[in-house]
């Protein structure tokens, strides 16, 4: 006779990558005997397993499957029917907590005998910021400032879909505990950016300052022997800020853009013999300028999650508030998308190529870092290596880019409130200019079959 299956409960789910495939697993909780790993969905693309992943541990957190509809779909329709099945069975099942399990078939994914994580810093070790001052080696005076927030959780629903929203996803199972297996910490921590957190009420919001003093036995963070700030709290461990990954190393914009020879040695604007050049100088500033703003679309990605961006606190983003109205609604993935058409045109002028955009989004992309490369400028020091990059007399023509790198101006017209529905293809005024679509959801599709993107390259984070 064969055996029926068990239901075992769904804690956490994983992803692993090898050379030829990716896998999303799920670690399952059961009444008798010890926790396992079973399969969810096999597939090539590296990027769908680690948002499939994403997807299932939200649903698993908010008990809603509803939550992650647009991205489920989204997702899905880019995957092979086999993969994409399995992830909207694991959805649903995601959503009510339990798992069908074969008994007999275990693997431990617990070890019992490990020693406890302690995430305390020792005492004994060197600080951890080299060069860092000491307190006795600053002349003037030190003002510490402490700020307790504590909220009383009235709605963990509310809470958890306002932080998920924000990108927020669960501290992994083994992370969690008995009192809040929900990691409803995590989600207060995402969202404490706000004067008023969804779904709890503010019980104590106060600060206190203080000056530092040697004789008093004070001193600072990186030195202090006794961490100033606790980093646990009730037995969670305080999400610490994503750091941007270290820059990569700077292409060698000499070579890659080599000046051209001519009488006029670049001086002339005018010279028909050499015409108009990306100069090393520019390039290497719109490059800059490319990397900085795909950082800081990931980062706000990450942080909006699928929020409106009339929603939230419009000071606190670095891009997304600079682009159109119409793209303030979208969601997740979009923002995601995005992000890499900055990092799309930054690896054109890496590779010697001008930035020539592909699509609307990299239109808006270039047209933001050509805004933003005379501040990088700006900002090298005398001793930069910028310096040290041939000079022409092209250099930081700004004008110039704007236009010969576009085919046309059409999605500043975006901006203009007069014009609300251009970006249509069935207004008026769109087919009289033939703007064409420039609504949100169209702004990745490629201006011509020469121009399409590898759509297998990922994205950088």
């Amino acid at each position: 006779m064969t055996s029926s299956p068990t239901v075992a409960r769904a804690i956490e789910f994983l992803c692993e990558h090898t050379s030829s495939k990716s896998r999303v697993l799920a670690l399952l909780a059961h009444d008798y005997g010890p926790s396992s790993l079973t399969a969810v969905l096999t597939c090539k693309n590296p990027e769908h397993a680690f948002e499939a992943t994403g997807i299932l541990r939200r649903v698993l957190a908010l008990r809603d499957a509803a939550a992650v509809d647009d991205e489920l779909t989204a997702l899905t329709a880019q995957m092979p029917d086999a993969p994409a099945g399995s992830l909207r069975q694991a959805v649903t099942r995601a959503a009510s907590g339990t798992w069908p399990a074969e008994p007999g078939t275990l693997l431990t994914a617990t070890d019992p005998d490990s020693e406890p994580f302690d995430d305390e810093p020792d005492s004994s070790a060197a600080p951890a910021a080299a060069g860092h001052p000491r307190l006795k080696d600053l002349p003037g005076k030190v003002v510490r400032i402490t700020h307790l927030r504590e909220f009383h959780i009235t709605d963990e629903d509310a809470l958890l879909h306002a932080a998920a929203r924000r990108g927020w996803e669960p501290l992994p199972a083994s992370e969690l505990g008995d009192d809040d297996p929900r990691d409803l910490a995590g989600a207060v921590i995402t969202l404490t950016e706000d004067s008023d957190v969804t779904g709890s009420q503010t019980l104590e919001d106060q600060s206190s300052a203080e000056v530092l003093s040697v004789e008093d036995g004070d001193e600072l963070a990186d030195w202090s022997a006794a961490p100033v700030v606790t980093r646990f709290v009730h037995g969670w461990r305080l999400r610490q800020q994503r750091k941007r990954p270290a820059a990569s190393e700077q292409p060698n914009f000499a070579a890659l853009f080599a000046v051209r020879d001519c009488p006029c040695k670049g001086e002339d604007p005018d010279c028909e013999e050499c015409g108009w050049q990306l100069t090393p100088r520019t390039a290497d500033l719109l490059h800059t300028a490319l990397v900085l703003l795909a950082d800081q679309a990931y980062d706000d990605a990450h942080r909006l999650g699928d929020q409106f961006l009339p929603d939230a606190d419009a000071t606190t983003w670095e891009v997304f508030d600079r682009l159109p109205p119409l793209t303030w609604t979208a969601d997740h993935r979009w923002r995601r998308r995005m992000a890499r058409a900055f990092d799309d045109l930054a690896a054109d002028l890496a590779r010697g190529k001008w930035p020539e955009p592909t699509c609307t989004a990299e239109e808006m992309a270039l047209h933001l870092a050509i805004e933003d490369a005379p501040t990088h400028l700006e900002d090298r020091p005398p001793t930069d290596p910028h310096h040290t990059l041939p000079e022409h007399g092209d250099d930081y023509s700004w004008d110039d880019c704007s236009d010969l790198l576009f085919q046309d101006h059409d999605v500043l017209m975006l901006f203009d409130p007069k014009l609300g529905g251009i970006a249509d293809r069935e207004d008026l005024a769109n087919q009289s200019m033939g703007v064409g679509d420039l609504r949100a959801a169209a702004w990745f599709e490629p201006f011509g079959s020469h121009s399409v993107r590898d759509p297998g390259r990922g994205f950088r984070r």
